[in-house]
């Protein structure tokens, strides 16, 4: 019985239960796991997802940071926009020219009775 109670008391353990219930939680954190699990493996994401709101609660105590969340839009706005750096840049060690085309803007279409 003592071991079950240590193990609950495991910093890394807890955070990585949290970061394993985040999933679902919000969209910002529900929007890295699954990303993390395709490249990493779902135990390799876990940990990852952990590891960064360790670094996020750390901020807070340490700074006294407020934790401000985004909303899903502007994250999935700045991963994109972090993609598009990336992909530039391999394009041009590449010897390429990344060219973007423009997307029409999408149109929402409602069904009348």
């Amino acid at each position: 019985m003592q071991d079950r109670f240590q193990e609950c008391l495991d910093p890394a353990a807890a955070l990585r239960l949290v970061a394993r219930g985040l999933q679902t939680a919000t969209p910002r954190w529900g929007a890295f796991l699954p990303r993390e699990k395709l490249h990493l493996g779902a135990p390799k994401a876990i940990t990852a997802t952990a590891h960064k709101l360790a670094r996020l609660v750390y901020a807070m105590l340490k700074y006294g940071t407020q934790y401000v969340e985004v909303g899903e839009e502007e994250y999935e706005r700045r991963y994109r926009q972090r993609v598009v750096v990336n992909l530039r840049r391999k394009a041009r060690a590449l010897g390429f020219t990344l060219v973007q085309i423009p997307m029409p803007a999408m149109s929402l279409v409602t069904m009348e009775d």
